[in-house]
């Protein structure tokens, strides 16, 4: 009977889902619910509006802050592989002595290291990759991640964002039903995207949705309250 290994391995597109859903389902919830506790408020408009222009901005700064840990990544990589090369040339005893430590690890004789690396060595570039990988423990980057990932980390704000925000333009004579029904849809939302992380990620799925949850409530009722203590 043959055994097959399943492991989980998240992917970068499925982090910068989490990234921007989590920050988008919390921070318009919150800001809404801050705005339906001030006095002065008085309209759904107004909060619908303050909460478009909230996701707006929202999706574009993090969607720009995944732009620039993509490049970021990208940048570090192919300057270690730079120096990865030059070492390489200008002190091979030095690197084959580094790399020869590695297999030292596992255990393998002296004899074995030398002809492991004498055969990594002959091509430079799986040399130099066979570095990057296990010496620095560096994977090389998609070229396309930080496009990738401003994308998607946008698009996931705004589809978290929107998620709170609907139910006061839909509901416009009564804040104070509005947020109940975003405070019950969103936590609903919260919990399920909560499961969901929490499962393809290895974590107990109900406790992390029970913990998304939370954290969300208490952020909402952080501003509602502030909101009512500085309104009046």
């Amino acid at each position: 009977m043959s055994h097959e290994e399943a492991h989980f391995e998240s992917s970068d597109l499925v982090r910068d889902i989490v990234i921007g859903m989590a920050d988008g389902l919390t921070v318009p919830f919150a800001l809404a619910a801050g705005l339906t506790g001030a006095s002065g408020v008085d309209s759904t408009a107004i909060i619908v509006t303050a909460g478009i222009a909230e996701i707006a901005a929202g999706s574009i700064a993090m969607g720009l802050g995944g732009y620039l840990s993509g490049r970021t990544e990208i940048e570090h990589y192919h300057s270690e592989e730079s120096r990865e090369y030059f070492e390489v040339e200008k002190f091979p005893e030095k690197e084959r002595a580094e790399v020869k430590e590695i297999f030292a690890e596992y255990g393998l004789s002296e004899k074995v290291q030398d002809e492991i690396v004498d055969e990594l060595s002959k091509d430079k570039k799986k040399y130099v990759d066979f570095m990057m990988r296990y010496e620095l423990g560096l994977e090389k980057p998609d070229a396309n991640r930080a496009r990738n990932s401003a994308l998607t980390i946008g698009a996931s704000y705004i589809v978290g964002g929107l998620i709170p925000l609907l139910p006061y333009v839909f509901i416009r004579t009564d804040k104070h039903l509005a947020l109940l029904v975003s405070l019950v849809v969103t936590l609903l939302a919260l919990f399920v995207f909560g499961f969901f992380k929490s499962k393809v990620t290895g974590q107990p799925p109900i406790s992390g949705a029970f913990r998304t949850m939370i954290i969300g409530a208490i952020a909402a009722g952080a501003a509602f309250g502030i909101a009512k203590l500085v309104g009046g």
